[in-house]
């Protein structure tokens, strides 16, 4: 826990000791400890230099815990001011990229990542830095990647509150454990859809930066991958995951696993508003008989409208019957 102050394991469980105790020395620590009697000399020695003990003034030898309100709360203060001023120097490398950016060429827009150490680590860094959402298309066949390796960067962005979409093929729920795997990813909240199958594996970090994991060939049996900056080719690959997205089934969990549930599916209450349309009820006649307010059919029409791309509301009644929305 302490690690995030700067504290090795040994000089935390010396200084977690010593609040318990009025005093101790390297000796004292070292039989209750598992640590030999020079490594805790050693923590103890560090742990003075950053103010987290004092010696005793009664007790050669013997050492104190500072209060850890003010020795913790120090180092917690520091700790903020080295990250205040890496949050500067962020910025300011920020301008300096976005600079090198605006002068890019047309082949600027796209590095090329050789190996499949190269690629794993790229693939780690765009998880740790994504701010707001990662998106991904799988193909079954691991490209430089596995599920196993990823695990860790994608629950450490999951937990830092990031969005993960990912559209699997379906036969990768073929290989043992994968659909555990998936159960696991749906709880911790990621979103995930399954099609027959994908075209490329791509993966996509807050919709600026693009990874597109290559097969090996007789020139680089490594692996590699292109890494696509923002640019028209970025703007293709996500027009393409949202295209392959859309069309989609979602994967939900189930008393089986997984159940697979039809991309263009509507909720039920969006069912009853269309028949209710349909059967020629005014937006207020149908909040009355569904218990909604006026102004939240009215959003819910809107947001079938928007997702049946159409403008009318006879479109609308078109599609509906065109998708099996409503009965005919």
């Amino acid at each position: 826990m302490l690690d995030v102050l700067g504290l090795d394991a040994t000089e935390e469980g010396a200084y977690r000791r010593l609040v318990t105790l009025p005093s101790a020395s390297a000796e004292d620590l070292a039989e209750v400890m598992t640590s030999s009697v020079s490594a805790l000399a050693t923590a103890l020695s560090a742990l003075e230099s950053k103010g987290l003990v004092a010696r005793s003034t009664g007790q050669p030898g013997h050492f104190v815990a500072s209060p850890p309100s003010l020795a913790l709360g120090s180092l917690i203060v520091q700790r903020e001011e080295e990250i205040r001023r890496a949050q500067l120097e962020l910025g300011r490398l920020t301008e300096q990229y976005r600079g090198s950016v605006a002068d890019r060429t047309g082949a600027d827009v796209v590095d090329v990542v050789r190996g499949s150490q190269a690629v794993a680590d790229r693939f780690a860094q765009m998880q740790r830095g994504a701010t707001s959402e990662v998106v991904a298309l799988v193909k079954t066949s691991v490209a430089v990647v596995t599920a196993e390796e990823n695990t860790a960067s994608e629950d450490v962005a999951v937990a830092r509150g990031v969005a993960y979409r990912v559209v699997l093929e379906r036969s990768a729920f073929e290989q043992p454990g994968f659909m555990g795997r998936v159960v696991d990813s749906i709880s911790a909240g990621e979103k995930v859809r399954v099609t027959d199958s994908l075209p490329l594996r791509l993966v996509i970090a807050d919709r600026s930066l693009a990874l597109l994991p290559l097969a090996p060939t007789a020139s680089n049996s490594g692996g590699g991958a292109l890494l696509v900056h923002e640019s028209g080719l970025l703007d293709a690959l996500l027009h393409l995951f949202d295209l392959v997205w859309a069309s989609s089934n979602e994967v939900v969990p189930s008393s089986s696993g997984v159940s697979f549930l039809d991309a263009d599916r509507i909720e039920d209450v969006d069912a009853q508003i269309l028949t209710l349309l349909l059967a020629g009820l005014t937006d207020q006649a149908i909040g009355g008989q569904l218990g909604m307010s006026l102004r939240t059919v009215q959003r819910r029409v809107s947001g079938l409208m928007d997702r049946a791309a159409v403008v009318t509301r006879f479109q609308l009644g078109h599609e509906a019957c065109r998708r099996g929305w409503v009965g005919v």
